[in-house]
């Protein structure tokens, strides 16, 4: 696609002790693009994500968000551009003293207006949360707390909380983790249902092969408020979707799904798994 990276790394390198978390990892994504991230545990995948907003720190190498280096900013430096970026944390990482309403109104209530300013019309924040919930099929637990709510629900309430502000920018972090296919597969239809009303850019990193299956070969339709499948193996929209490997904190495989397929590399080939 046209236009400057969303999100670019660049030899980026970090380490904890003597353990590379970050080994020059160097990858771009544009607007409307997605990124499935595969890796066993320790792997990079989470750390690149918490890099990709600067909650950690390089050792070498840079990273540009937005098109603005965040390298070495301060972290006062960081918040307008982090309030442009959703975040899905592992488990939905819902604050269990607030009402699902208030959990999604959160990113809202600390984020700025265009011109500058905490918004704080109570109406319109409503309005935006209940939206949002709807969007998620889930504007009924707007008033409960997330421990009435199932795994999947806490897990939707996550996504609506990541997607209230329409960041152009989403991070999921292991969204389906821990589900049952089923349920894990609605996840991902609203992962989708994201990315094609918004065009936003998503970074997924996942342990399920099926979650980047349904990125690449789906599209949501808003006419039939549904996911279609994408004809043709040159779709361009299936060309949005790349799928990363990551081992030891260097990216070891970048590429489509069908040329993940191919691969002959044992290590890539374990991600490539169907369940029953």
């Amino acid at each position: 696609m046209d236009g400057q990276p969303i999100l670019e790394f660049k030899n980026a390198s970090l380490r904890y002790d003597q353990t590379w978390a970050l080994r020059d990892v160097s990858f771009s994504i544009r607007q409307g693009e997605t990124r499935v991230i595969f890796g066993e545990a320790g792997s990079g995948k989470t750390t690149l994500l918490k890099a990709a907003v600067g909650l950690v720190h390089l050792d070498g190498g840079t990273i540009s968000l937005f098109g603005e280096d965040i390298t070495a900013r301060k972290e006062s430096d960081l918040f307008p551009l982090r309030g442009r970026t959703g975040f899905l944390f592992q488990e939905g990482g819902l604050f269990d003293s607030l009402t699902v309403g208030e959990n999604v109104e959160y990113p809202i209530l600390n984020s700025q207006a265009p011109d500058g300013h905490k918004q704080t019309n109570g109406e319109q924040i409503e309005a935006k949360v209940r939206e949002t919930l709807r969007f998620v099929e889930l504007e009924q637990t707007y008033n409960q707390p997330p421990s009435a709510l199932s795994g999947g629900m806490r897990r939707r309430v996550g996504i609506a909380r990541a997607i209230v502000t329409e960041p152009p920018l989403l991070l999921y972090d292991s969204p389906t983790a821990g589900l049952d296919p089923i349920t894990a597969n609605t996840i991902m239809a609203l992962v989708a249902k994201e990315r094609d009303v918004r065009n936003s850019t998503s970074l997924i990193v996942t342990y399920r092969y099926q979650d980047g299956e349904i990125m690449d070969d789906f599209r949501y339709d808003p006419e039939q408020e549904l996911l279609v499948p994408l004809i043709g193996e040159q779709s361009p929209k299936r060309n949005r979707t790349k799928f990363i490997v990551m081992k030891d904190g260097k990216i070891v495989f970048e590429g489509t799904r069908h040329q993940m397929n191919d691969s002959k590399d044992d290590y890539v080939r374990n991600f490539i798994r169907h369940e029953e």
